[in-house]
C-alpha cells in the first residue's frame, strides 16, 4: 500500500508541474517627453504565494535605483545578490525584445513584467501561466506584452 501511495504521489506532482519553453515578448515605447530616461525592467515568475520562482529579465542601472522597482524589491529584490548571470544588465532603448527560458510552471504561478522610468511613471502587468498564448497591451511605460510556450 506504501508503494502505491508513493507512486500515486510523483505521478500527481508530475501531472501539476509542466516543463515549458517559455518565450516572453516585452515591448518598450517609444515614448516623446522632454526628459525622457530609459525604464527599469524586471520580468519573472512568481508563485501563488508571489515568491520569486525564476527571473527572466533585470535591465537596470545603479543599485541605488533598484528600489524604485517597488513590487519586484518588496518580492525578493533586495535579497537577490546582483548581477544574475544572463538575466541583468542595462536599461535597453525603445524596441521588442524576446526572452526565452525553459521553465518548470507548476499551476498558480504568473508571469510578472514591471517597469519603472526616472522622471516617467510605473506600470506592473501580471499574467497567470495558464494558458498557450497570452497578449497584454500596456498603458504608458509598457508596450506590447505576449507570452507562449510549448511543453516539453
Amino acid at each position: 500500500m506504501n508503494k502505491s501511495w508513493l507512486f500515486l504521489s510523483c505521478l500527481m506532482s508530475s501531472l501539476a508541474a509542466t516543463s515549458r519553453a517559455l518565450t516572453v515578448e516585452v515591448e518598450i515605447p517609444q515614448i516623446n517627453a522632454a526628459e525622457y530616461h530609459r525604464p527599469y525592467v524586471a520580468v519573472w515568475v512568481e508563485d501563488s504565494e508571489r515568491n520569486i520562482v525564476e527571473h527572466l529579465a533585470l535591465w537596470l542601472e545603479q543599485e541605488k535605483w533598484h528600489r524604485d522597482l517597488r513590487y519586484w524589491w518588496r518580492r525578493g529584490g533586495k535579497r537577490i545578490e546582483l548581477p544574475i548571470d544572463g538575466v541583468s544588465g542595462a536599461t535597453r532603448k525603445p524596441g521588442k525584445y524576446v526572452l526565452q527560458k525553459d521553465i518548470e510552471v507548476k499551476p498558480g504561478q504568473s508571469l510578472i513584467v514591471e517597469a519603472v522610468r526616472e522622471v516617467g511613471g510605473r506600470e506592473l502587468i501580471k499574467i497567470p501561466l495558464n494558458e498557450s498564448l497570452v497578449a497584454h497591451q500596456g498603458q504608458r511605460e509598457l508596450g506590447l506584452i505576449k507570452v507562449s510556450w510549448e511543453n516539453r
